[in-house]
């Protein structure tokens, strides 16, 4: 948030969208990134199989996914513009494999996740990790 304050990009000016991206930024803070986060480490991590964890989470990820499914079919981004909520939660999305989310059931989401992912400097900065391992 204070970068984008600061270049003043990638968040609004009017105050109300400014309070719209960071309601959709604490979802992903709140939310995407701790439940998809436990997610990840229950299917791919965890030493043995957590039968109650897996199914906790992974019923919360979907649940998720359907609150961004329903909000996104009424708009291209979770804000109004493109914007630092949409940078926060793409790269959780963009592991939907890890979760074994099939995007096709989530219609608007996969129509936001293309469009983002169709974004040169999205697609420079995910090969980031790729060339520091």
């Amino acid at each position: 948030m204070y970068l984008a304050w600061k270049t003043g990009r990638l968040f609004p000016t009017f105050i109300p969208a400014q309070f719209e991206t960071i309601q959709w930024l604490m979802f992903q803070m709140g939310g995407v990134g701790p439940f998809f986060g436990q997610v990840h480490h229950f299917l791919r991590a965890a030493p043995e199989p957590v039968p109650y964890a897996i199914e906790r989470y992974t019923k919360e990820t979907r649940r998720l996914y359907g609150v961004m499914d329903k909000h996104l079919q009424k708009r291209e981004y979770l804000a109004q513009d493109y914007s630092i909520a949409d940078i926060a939660t793409y790269p959780w999305v963009a592991r939907y494999e890890w979760h074994k989310v099939d995007l096709n059931d989530f219609p608007a989401v996969k129509r936001w996740f293309d469009r983002i992912s169709a974004r040169p400097a999205v697609q420079a900065g995910m090969k980031v990790p790729q060339v520091i391992r």
